[in-house]
């Protein structure tokens, strides 16, 4: 470790609480062996030399590992929060104070304070963009065009940035290459569902401390995120409603034992509910007339657009904070409706995020994502990538190795029958 350098800028709350972000990030580096031997082949080979590198991301112990790895990398990186509520902000001392990155990110900063540091991650003048939602990309895009020539390319892990990506390829206006980090098996199968599953209940009971057996619980949308979240909440013995606009979704979750309602109906029977959609205005004002008197509405989507606060606050009489990360709407017709993490994600606002197992996949996928765009530089096309299936299958196989679970390989016979078209029956 060492002393921090004065000229080194940065923006955190307190360097002092350096010590505990150390301990925390030690402690979840013990769930994180695939990005650590990744981390150990980049500071061999430093894959990101004379590369400048931006993040914007959840600062979190399983972040600072990200971060930590890139660096060893030989990356001239910077980091800054991706989300107003999402800092933690130990963790963000601690990689300024013992290992000299730059980061500017404090919890519960202000919109103006967000967009301030956006501009800051731009003035470093990044050749490679991780983003989470797409706002360095979207920002970059729009009012610095005259930087577009120094970009190599970005990857992007939520589906929230990857829907912004898809509608700037659909107008024209991504010129460079994005990694789909996403849609990554290793990423979606573990991290969306069993990361937001667990964490966005633990956010919600750290908040709240409800019960959830026997409740009525309405999780809005079927995707692996929702997918993770009502399996979870059945786990914990509440009675799951799924709201959905996707056929095949609404069919799955019926099949998976989830009732299925449209949220006009699901909205006066709910105790709890979940919004992780990455749409906007899923729970809105006709919604809110007819709920339980107390019901408890929270997102766990990127954007704090998904429930309809601006209407809710209008109906509203009075609005009290009634526990940390909890305020009360008194209405009109004299009910009132709870809302967790001023409809930010609960899962980070008032708990710790994903577990680090899942993020060490997650997060080994961005790794191996800005690797691939700086070997391929200039080879790729614009537009959105996948992340190469054997990278894929590599971090799985690194997964399961620290586990200690084996499996089986196909044997010769089994490797010409699938490449055979003539043998069948």
């Amino acid at each position: 470790m060492t002393a921090t350098s004065p000229r080194l800028k940065h923006e955190v709350k307190d360097l002092a609480l350096a010590p505990l972000g150390r301990q925390r990030i030690e402690w979840a580096g013990r769930e994180m062996p695939v990005l650590r031997q990744i981390r150990d082949r980049f500071a061999q080979e430093k894959p990101f030399a004379g590369i400048r590198l931006v993040a914007c991301c959840h600062v979190t112990t399983e972040t600072a590992h990200l971060a930590i790895a890139l660096k060893a990398g030989g990356a001239d990186s910077l980091l800054i929060a991706s989300n107003p509520l999402s800092t933690q902000d130990d963790v963000a001392a601690c990689l300024v104070a013992d290992y000299e990155i730059p980061v500017f990110a404090i919890k519960g900063e202000d919109n103006e304070t967000y967009s301030r540091h956006v501009q800051i991650a731009l003035d470093h003048r990044p050749n490679i963009i991780i983003d989470d939602g797409c706002d360095v990309v979207a920002t970059l895009v729009q009012h610095r065009q005259h930087q577009l020539a120094d970009i190599i390319g970005t990857t992007e892990e939520t589906t929230t940035g990857i829907v912004r990506l898809r509608s700037m390829l659909r107008d024209g206006v991504l010129t460079f290459p994005a990694i789909n980090v996403n849609d990554a098996d290793t990423k979606h199968f573990f991290d969306n569902r069993y990361g937001t599953g667990q964490s966005t209940l633990d956010g919600i009971i750290r908040a709240t401390n409800v019960l959830l057996a026997g409740k009525n619980l309405v999780v809005a949308g079927y995707g692996w995120c929702g997918k993770g979240t009502a399996m979870r909440a059945r786990g914990l013995g509440a009675n799951v409603i799924v709201t959905e606009i996707d056929p095949i979704k609404a069919i799955e979750a019926v099949m998976d034992g989830f009732r299925v309602l449209p949220m006009a109906e699901a909205a006066p029977q709910g105790d709890l509910f979940i919004t992780v959609t990455g749409n906007k205005h899923v729970i809105r004002a006709e919604h809110f007339d007819v709920m339980k008197d107390g019901a408890i509405v929270c997102n766990s989507g990127h954007f704090d657009i998904e429930i309809d606060l601006k209407s809710l606050g209008a109906k509203a009489k009075e609005v009290k904070t009634v526990r940390s990360f909890t305020q009360e709407y008194r209405l009109q017709n004299g009910k009132s409706v709870v809302v967790l993490g001023e409809g930010r994600l609960i899962n980070l606002a008032a708990a710790e995020g994903h577990p680090s197992a899942v993020m060490d996949m997650s997060f080994a996928n961005q790794a191996l994502g800005c690797e691939y765009l700086v070997t391929n530089k200039g080879q790729l096309k614009p537009g959105i990538h996948s992340i190469p299936v054997e990278v894929d299958q590599d971090i799985a196989r690194l997964k399961l190795q620290a586990m200690g679970i084996h499996i089986d390989t196909l044997t010769k016979d089994q490797i010409e029958y699938t490449n055979s078209w003539t043998s069948g029956t």
